[in-house]
């Protein structure tokens, strides 16, 4: 069924879980993610970044995840990620996304107040839920670029005169995790005490970005036969979030997390063994289906680990 951000994340709020945001590109990836959620009967948010807009197409991908929304028997909310650019936040709030993210982080904090509070205004008119962000969190991912040095933690200070000014949703903060793949160079270390201590300021829904795992079983899998394709270098050195520190900031009141490069690792692994497995087949369906297959075993494991499954 389809929901608003709000819906999902009020209840995992007060439950004390956290519900997956995964970003889509296409058919396959959105099928796994719907597939995991009705069978581990949990709440989903598939979301697309302005990268997988200007890939797919804004009106042809709201299309696709609508019409797979509203056919599931779970809660599933439709969600716009890291929207900077504020045309395309408008142009979304119109097409049928039930929540937004505007991404003022790298704004001058009085500026990121005044561009959130306006996108809020306009989205809560057509009862679009909004998530914001405050805090820089560094790292590339799609059309995401933030550099180490420019990266900052959510300030305690800021967070609930934040809130209560822009009246978002849920609010997005830099703990020290980063998008893409090399999110560390050693162990992952987040700040959850900073967590916890924004929750008490807020009591809003507080969202994770750049936690996806980067599973080494998953990397030991592409990697297996990668002097066929000649490529062993490909993700070498990738680090991600351990599920230790997902489950303590989970604890300590993480309530969305977002999930990207975990999905394109499956999509890659489960690409290259089956292109090897069979060397006869040209057809996508066979291809591609099997990198949905994995993909939402990927999905199943991220809704059991952050407490979601079965709370549909």
């Amino acid at each position: 069924m389809l929901v608003t951000l709000k819906s999902i994340l009020t209840r995992a709020n007060k439950g004390k879980y956290a519900v997956g945001a995964f970003n889509v590109n296409n058919l396959e990836i959105l099928d796994a993610v719907i597939r995991a959620a009705e069978r581990m009967r949990s709440p989903v948010i598939v979301q697309t970044s302005e990268g997988g807009v200007h890939y797919a197409g804004m009106e042809e991908v709201v299309a696709l995840m609508r019409v797979e929304a509203k056919k599931a028997k779970v809660p599933v909310a439709v969600h716009l990620d890291h929207g900077k650019d504020v045309a395309l936040l408008k142009k979304a709030i119109a097409s049928g996304y039930t929540s937004v993210m505007i991404d003022g982080s790298s704004l001058p904090y009085a500026r990121n107040i005044a561009v959130t509070k306006d996108i809020v205004r306009r989205a809560h008119a057509k009862n679009i839920s909004v998530e914001a962000e405050l805090g820089a969190i560094a790292g590339i991912e799609d059309f995401v670029s933030v550099a180490e040095r420019d990266a900052h933690f959510t300030s305690l200070e800021q967070a609930a005169d934040f809130v209560r000014k822009t009246k978002c949703d849920a609010l997005a903060i830099a703990v020290g995790t980063s998008h893409g793949a090399y999110k560390f160079k050693s162990e992952a270390r987040l700040d959850i005490r900073r967590i916890r201590e924004i929750k008490k300021k807020t009591r809003l829904p507080l969202v994770l970005h750049g936690a996806s795992g980067i599973s080494p079983e998953l990397l030991k899998r592409m990697h297996k036969h990668c002097s066929v394709f000649g490529d062993c270098a490909r993700l070498e050195g990738a680090r991600g979030v351990s599920d230790r520190m997902i489950r303590a900031a989970i604890k300590a009141g993480i309530n969305k997390i977002n999930i990207d490069s975990d999905l394109r690792i499956a999509f890659t692994a489960a690409v290259r063994e089956q292109l090897l497995k069979d060397k006869k087949t040209f057809d996508p369906r066979v291809i591609l289906g099997s990198a949905r297959t994995l993909m939402q075993k990927v999905v199943e494991e991220k809704m059991k680990l952050f407490g979601s499954a079965g709370k549909a």
